[in-house]
């Protein structure tokens, strides 16, 4: 399901409309503020909407506040959202939704309070139940690779058969395709989309045309 609509009426999105619209969300990290409009702009041309602009630096919540107001096509999105502050920040910056490495109940009222769409990072069963708890069914696995990869996805379709998953942390062009043949991966995260000397360069077309690669992969799950 694409999400045409909701990008010209400006409502707010679901965390699994944030999955669906692409099989990969591009984990963006932004050193320079001047980098964010044209990268935004690379995406978009190979097709990928959904822009998560990670809260690791100094400058990214002015990176996203410069897509939200002049890239209005995309949909951007803050990750490394920690606490309250984070998602309130990102909120009034023009964020659209929020990733998280993780789960707390505090952080998922700050997310409802701001709102923002929240897809939180969960690494155990306990998380998942927690999530569950307050209502969120659609999940980070996070970091997926290092707690359990492939193997982890598959044990978790029988207890958390309602749950659908974008794992990242070690999710590459390569192991994609794996992630996303399961039944209850709906798409995954990944930084390769935007590698940081494609940044440094300015070399767009390279972005634009990862982004296009990425488009052509396909989950399982709609």
């Amino acid at each position: 399901m694409k999400v045409e609509h909701i990008l010209t009426d400006n409502k707010q999105l679901t965390a699994l409309q944030v999955m669906q619209d692409a099989a990969v969300i591009p984990v963006i990290v932004l050193e320079e503020l001047a980098h964010a409009v044209p990268m935004a702009r690379a995406l978009l041309a190979g097709g990928i909407r959904m822009l998560e602009i990670t809260l690791r630096t100094p400058q990214a919540l002015a990176c996203i506040e410069a897509i939200a107001k002049e890239v209005p096509e995309a949909v951007v999105g803050a990750g490394t959202v920690r606490s309250a502050a984070d998602a309130q920040a990102a909120a009034l910056a023009g964020a659209r939704f929020a990733v998280s490495p993780g789960y707390t109940p505090a952080l998922g009222r700050a997310c409802r309070d701001a709102g923002l769409p929240l897809l939180p990072g969960v690494a155990t069963g306990s998380e998942i139940l927690q999530a569950q708890e307050d209502g969120l069914s659609e999940l980070k696995f996070f970091p997926a690779m290092q707690a359990g990869g492939l193997g982890m996805l598959k044990a978790w379709s029988g207890p958390f058969g309602d749950v659908r998953f974008c794992p990242t942390g070690g999710v590459t062009p390569l192991n994609a395709p794996e992630f996303l043949a399961l039944p209850n991966v709906v798409c995954v995260g990944g930084s390769w989309l935007v590698p940081a000397v494609a940044l440094a360069q300015a070399d767009w077309p390279r972005i634009t045309q990862l982004a296009r690669d990425a488009v052509r992969l396909k989950p399982s799950v709609a």
